[in-house]
């Protein structure tokens, strides 16, 4: 395959790389917080720049249809139901805080996001963070939406006067999703278009009126079609939205196969988007790949690059950064994030999806352009993906994710120096530097990043 690397146009501007601390950070402390930590945001790890934490819905164990503790979040927002009186408990959610205080001190982050599953559970409809007793329904009051923005912003001055860095706030996460029903199994709200908008809008007055130097991001679509637009456009609509909305936000869940999803999606809905967008959540869903199977990091990079070459975003955020341990029946562990543990964390590791994304952030940095090299793979030819960068030292780097049989690539260009770094199953982020050649081999199931100067 030959690769107009000189030639290549440059395109959008890479904002960076992220992950949610959503679930697992509040559980994770001592040793085992110290060292995720180090993988996820030292410079020697991934050197993640984005940083997600869920402020959350809180839980009334008598009131709570969520059985797994990983699937909902405590409140620094006490609630007394007998008195109908609040209070603030900021020692609460300590675990998860002093793991994004930890993440923080590396340096490296800045972007911090404040995001909600759901209003806190006793504004909510149903009286639970997990949505409403009926499929598709908002679970929140309209003469509840004010109680929820200042709950949101009040927990997001706070972490201000303590110095960390808040950027944006995310008050919607998947609206399109039915949520709640019959059947609950994590903290989620449903919205309707116009739901959003009176909320965003609502959001943006607060925050001037405030006078707080942060901005909107979302709303989190939970795909890149479907209603996105119809989500979209009440926000563009309304200017005291487009004042403080600084972000798309979308997710790239349930075309995983389909590269053609996101050329529709950088065709017909990005040129809409008057600010930028972000890939914000992402993990393999449903989930086939085990933990130490490589192919989980195939797909992976291949999802990274297709989001960033083909649906034009501008950064990539993975969701999450730990789960849980899910053994199946053949003994392997399908937990679908980057690293996983046992629920008090005495036992952990990592996945091989983890190098896949240290194929990027530790080659790619901030302030990167994303190339387009004029290759549209479709979902019938959808095993073999180059993906091209520049970086602001004006080195080229091609990420190569060859899930089929081996193939040879030929750079087009002259250059002097190659760095090749090669993951597999059996060995992640080999190194190897020397004169550049033009072709190389690409063995079958590898990652390669190769930057050329």
């Amino acid at each position: 395959m030959k690769i107009h690397l000189s030639s290549a146009k440059e395109c959008q501007t890479l904002r960076g790389w992220g992950t949610s601390a959503c679930w697992w950070s509040q559980y994770c402390q001592g040793n085992p917080a110290r060292d995720i930590a180090r993988l996820l945001y030292s410079k020697e790890g991934l050197g993640l720049n984005i940083y997600r934490y869920n402020i959350g819905g809180g839980t009334d164990i008598d009131n709570c249809r969520v059985s797994n503790p990983w699937r909902r979040t405590d409140s620094m927002l006490r609630f007394d139901k007998e008195k109908e009186e609040y209070s603030w408990d900021f020692s609460r959610d300590k675990n998860a805080v002093d793991m994004m205080k930890r993440c923080l001190d590396y340096g490296t982050v800045d972007t911090l996001i404040l995001f909600c599953n759901s209003p806190h559970y006793s504004q909510c409809s149903s009286g639970q963070a997990s949505g409403s007793l009926l499929y598709h329904t908002c679970n929140i009051p309209l003469s509840k939406y004010e109680a929820f923005v200042n709950y949101v912003l009040d927990v997001a001055q706070h972490f201000i006067d303590e110095g960390l860095p808040v950027k944006y706030i995310s008050p919607i996460n998947e609206p399109q999703w039915k949520w709640g029903g019959t059947h609950v199994w994590q903290e989620g709200c449903h919205y309707e278009p116009e739901e959003v908008r009176q909320i965003f809008s609502l959001f943006a007055r607060t925050i001037t009126r405030r006078g707080m130097d942060v901005r909107l991001y979302g709303p989190e679509s939970g795909e890149y079609l479907g209603d996105t637009m119809e989500y979209l456009q009440p926000l563009f609509d309304d200017r005291t939205v487009m004042s403080l909305l600084d972000v798309v936000a979308v997710h790239s869940y349930h075309c995983d196969t389909r590269p053609e999803v996101r050329y529709e999606f950088a065709d017909r809905i990005l040129p809409k988007c008057p600010v930028r967008v972000d890939m914000s959540e992402w993990c393999e869903l449903p989930n086939k790949s085990h933990t130490k199977d490589f192919k989980g990091a195939l797909i992976t990079a291949r999802i990274i690059g297709q989001d960033l070459a083909y649906a034009g975003c501008e950064s990539w955020t993975s969701w999450v950064a730990v789960n849980q341990f899910s053994i199946k029946d053949d003994g392997n562990d399908y937990s679908d994030a980057l690293i996983s543990a046992n629920d008090d964390f005495s036992d952990w590791c990592i996945a091989k999806r983890y190098y896949a994304l240290a194929h990027y952030t530790k080659f790619i940095p901030v302030g990167s352009r994303v190339l387009d090299l004029g290759l549209h793979p479709t979902e019938e030819n959808n095993s073999f993906n180059v993906f091209g960068f520049v970086t602001p030292d004006n080195s080229r780097v091609l990420v190569v994710v060859n899930e089929g049989a081996p193939t040879a690539i030929d750079i087009e260009g002259e250059y002097d120096t190659m760095t090749v770094i090669r993951s597999c199953q059996d060995d992640e982020l080999a190194e190897s530097t020397g004169l550049f050649v033009s072709k190389i081999n690409i063995d079958q199931n590898s990652i390669y990043t190769i930057v050329i100067k």
